[in-house]
């Protein structure tokens, strides 16, 4: 059975105007074809693109030149709440700050992209517990951000990146501010939702993550350098 794109990324060019100076082009003739329920990594160097590869894959940004479609709709061609509604409904992001709203609780900060979908309050609440509790933060449903650790403030996060059950985990340097047991809990953690029918999308810089993609893409001066095959991958 032929797997179906998620997300095509062809011919992709990415600059930002400097003003009087040149303009800085930080992708060039990008062309990714992300299928479902795959688990790659887009892994490289400082300075490569990683983080506007970040904001393209996950339709934060719109490219200068070139596609994007994610599930079949161009996203250079949609409204920017049309783009927001499907992003929302289609990826989950985990981030190295985690980027969790200080002022809410934990359970909050889950509830909120379901509430921004427009879903009812006691069934936002009660799916958010749930996601919670299976990460072992049952005890923690009312601390705010500062009152949890790191570990416990990403688990938070990819509770968050659930809440819409999204078909695609966009994880980017999911454990660069967590101790390695932690690290390895969130990376063992995305190999479950894989196993589970997510599409799971890596973006790091650490090449012991890699280990855990099936589909390696390198980046280096804004151009995909080279894509590898982990050989030792288990699904």
């Amino acid at each position: 059975m032929k797997q179906e794109s998620l997300i095509k990324i062809e011919n992709v060019w990415k600059k930002y105007d400097m003003g009087s100076e040149e303009p800085l082009v930080v992708l060039k003739e990008i062309n990714l074809d992300i299928k479902s329920q795959e688990f790659i990594a887009i892994t490289g160097p400082s300075g490569s693109g990683k983080s506007t590869m970040v904001n393209i894959v996950g339709a934060l940004d719109k490219p200068s030149w070139g596609s994007v479609c994610l599930n079949n709709q161009n996203i250079s061609e949609m409204s920017e709440s049309s783009l927001a509604f499907l992003r929302g409904k289609t990826i989950g992001f985990i981030f190295q700050q985690f980027n969790l709203l200080p002022n809410l609780t934990a359970l909050q900060n889950v509830m909120l992209p379901m509430e921004i979908s427009d879903e009812p309050e006691y069934i936002a609440k009660k799916r958010a517990k749930e996601l919670l509790e299976s990460l072992g933060l049952g005890e923690r449903l009312n601390h705010k951000p500062n009152q949890l650790s790191g570990g416990q403030q990403q688990r938070v996060a990819i509770a968050r990146a659930l809440s819409n059950d999204p078909q695609v985990i966009l994880a980017d340097e999911p454990t660069g501010n967590l101790d390695s047991t932690t690290g390895k809990f969130v990376m063992d953690f995305l190999g479950r939702l894989h196993s589970q029918g997510k599409t799971i999308i890596l973006i790091t810089h650490d090449i012991e993550l890699v280990k855990y993609a099936k589909r390696i893409i390198h980046i280096k001066d804004g151009r995909i350098e080279k894509e590898t095959t982990n050989t030792k991958w288990r699904n």
